[in-house]
């Protein structure tokens, strides 16, 4: 592994395979994980140690060749974000009945694919000229240069990924042994309570590596929406909503609980992420401001200076150029399929094109500034669609049957070119720092994209077909929070009907949510409260929030094993969680992976309970919570078992 620099072999067909490999397993993978907990995980380090892995076996393999892998590989998490994030509101809003391939291709590829283009000028100005500090792309590269034995990090994969699947496989949609959720309901006069957990590894491992801080925001907002909001609505709708409490009539405790937060309290969170996706861009506003004179700045110095050594040179401007028309093309022919009106479709690519350089710029130095994790992809995304549907209804009329449909498309196109553009910047930072050659990079980046966007139509309709999508009625169905944002902006733009009176309420209690988080600010708290985090555990059901909660407790725990809670050494911090992070990431994606494979028996045969097992083999929630407890120590006891001195 120490062969760096740019005389080392890179983009080697056995590099490119197993990128392509990767990028495929981890897109569909997040995919899952995105529609059912509402987050994506990075997934450069995992690549990496994969990669390094396999290329050691197949004679050994250069640094530079494993960051090419991943580099390729980290592609998925993008394309999934940005597919999960926005297509699936066209199901939400009974545009599509199934996910059509041809299009989620055109939107996901081209996307991404323009968000490879639009990054690749931003690439010296943010990371040679006035470099920003990328975190994952530091820590994917520290991970590149420490990788002389990665044996130990196959074997943490492995393991966690196969207790991922075994469990995921026993649980409700596979054999049904142990259930997906330990949870209890009952009334108390006339108010309503519960309480429960998913048992999901994954969710453990979600929560270890977000951390105690998000976990305690997560679960706190649906804390709120169970047992407050859910208790005081079901007290007093025969008041002041009497249609609806003639639905609650006769329900047992966790039915109505259910039917509540479907219909209405869900609704809050709505409003929340709202006015936290605003509220976060404004906050921004200088960040952003930078961001897009850095774009501008870089668009108009060019790359590809032929003069440049190996390790500077992008691909060529003239060439990115002739790529940005061929692709937009194809994407104008998609909206002028959609609207019937070449008025309308030349300027809802033209809101395409610019919105797309405008917010990779924008994502490439928020994802520089705190790290690809926590960019705001989905308040860049509200953004895009509140302004297209303005065009849009000043072009169609407030009562356009197809204008949210529209605006959909058009924020899709930019979310996965947004997602794409800052992803790819940490690859490049990772690069940089060991040595690669940006144009190698960036090809592998548009391979990756590619690569990913080819699978993502089957993989949704296997989930849809399988669990459902957006559906809070259905028992498993994946919820989908962001994409069902993105519907609820656009369709009340154009005239839908939805309960404007827990959104707005959502709205409010997203503006005390920002009011207190400014106060932790001006006391120097390192306890914060992200309102997009605490929408999301006001949106998703509370058996979802408590493992992320419990996993991040354990990310506590392991700290203050290590000594570190508190310390501002990221680098130590890095070192000492990396064997949890790796063990979560085995949990997350053998898990999702797993929820994958038992869709396709379920879709074939057209029965939920295909491959359930007979009525004795079922042993409930109690053995549920300990198969959890088990997952939990183990984690606890990998990360704590770390050497922080390690490289």
């Amino acid at each position: 592994m120490s062969n760096s620099g740019s005389g080392a072999p890179q983009l080697t067909f056995r590099a490119v395979v197993l990128a392509v490999i990767l990028a495929v397993i981890l897109s569909a993978a997040n995919a899952y994980l995105g529609l059912f907990a509402g987050l994506t995980i990075a997934t450069a380090i995992p690549a990496a140690v994969v990669s390094m892995g396999v290329l050691r076996l197949l004679g050994g393999g250069t640094i530079l060749e494993n960051n090419i892998v991943q580099t390729g590989a980290s592609a998925g998490s993008s394309i999934a974000a940005g597919v999960i994030f926005t297509i699936p509101a066209l199901i939400i809003l009974g545009y599509w009945q199934d996910f059509k391939y041809s299009w989620v291709l055109a939107i996901a590829g081209l996307g991404g694919l323009l968000g490879v283009l639009f990054s690749v000028p931003l690439r010296r100005s943010m990371i040679v000229e006035d470099p920003l500090p990328f975190p994952e792309g530091k820590a994917a590269a520290e991970v590149l240069k420490a990788g002389e034995n990665p044996g130990p990090g196959l074997k943490i994969l492995g393991i966690s990924a196969s207790i991922g699947a075994l469990v995921k496989l026993a649980a409700e949609s596979g054999l049904r042994m142990i259930p997906d959720n330990a949870a209890g309901a009952g009334f108390f006069g006339k108010y309503l309570g519960y309480m429960g957990t998913g048992l999901s590894p994954a969710l453990l491992g979600v929560g270890y590596i977000v951390g105690l801080n998000i976990g305690i925001v997560v679960v706190s907002g649906s804390i709120l929406a169970y047992n407050i909001a859910i208790p005081i609505y079901h007290a007093y709708a025969a008041s002041f909503d009497p249609v609806f409490a003639t639905k609650l009539a006769g329900l047992s405790a966790a039915d109505a609980a259910g039917l509540i937060r479907a219909e209405k309290v869900r609704y809050l969170g709505v409003g929340t992420m709202l006015v936290g996706g605003i509220w976060t861009l404004f906050s921004l506003r200088n960040s952003l401001l930078s961001g897009v004179k850095s774009g501008i700045a870089a668009a108009r110095k060019g790359s590809g200076d032929a003069n440049l050594p190996e390790t500077e040179r992008d691909l060529p401007m003239k060439w990115m150029l002739i790529a940005l028309l061929l692709f937009v093309l194809p994407l104008l022919g998609l909206y002028q399929a959609i609207v019937q009106n070449w008025g309308v479709s030349i300027p809802m690519t033209i809101i395409m094109i610019v919105a797309g350089f405008l917010f990779v710029s924008v994502s490439a130095y928020l994802a520089g500034l705190v790290g690809s994790s926590n960019n705001p992809v989905s308040g860049i995304t509200i953004a895009t669609i509140l302004f297209a549907s303005v065009v849009l209804m000043l072009l169609l009329g407030s009562d356009s049957k197809i204008g949210a449909v529209a605006a959909i498309m058009i924020g899709a196109v930019v979310c996965c070119a947004a997602a794409v553009g800052g992803d790819n910047l940490q690859d490049l930072k990772a690069g940089y720092i060991v040595g690669a050659t940006p144009w190698k990079q960036q090809l592998m980046l548009g391979i990756g994209a590619f690569s990913c966007a080819l699978i993502m139509a089957p993989v949704l309709n296997l989930l849809a077909q399988a669990y459902g999508i957006g559906d809070p009625t259905r028992p498993g169905s994946l919820q989908a929070p962001q994409a069902t944002l993105m519907a609820s902006v656009a369709q009340g733009l154009f005239g839908g009907h939805l309960p404007w009176d827990m959104i707005i309420a959502g709205g409010v209690i997203g503006a005390m949510v920002i009011a207190f988080d400014g106060w932790l600010k001006s006391r120097n708290s390192t306890f914060r409260v992200p309102v997009l985090a605490a929408a999301i555990g006001i949106y998703l059901p509370l058996e979802l929030m408590v493992p992320i909660f419990l996993g991040g407790l354990l990310a506590h725990f392991v700290e203050k094993r290590h000594g570190i809670v508190g310390t501002h050494d990221e680098a130590l911090r890095d070192r000492v969680h990396r064997p949890g992070v790796l063990f979560s990431a085995g949990l997350i994606t053998g898990e999702a992976l797993m929820g994958i494979a038992i869709a396709i028996p379920i879709v074939v045969s057209e029965r939920a309970d295909v491959l359930a097992l007979p009525e004795k083999f079922h042993f409930g929630q109690v053995v549920g919570l300990v198969v959890l407890a088990i997952v939990g120590w183990l984690i606890y006891r990998t990360g704590a078992k770390a050497n922080p001195n390690a490289a």
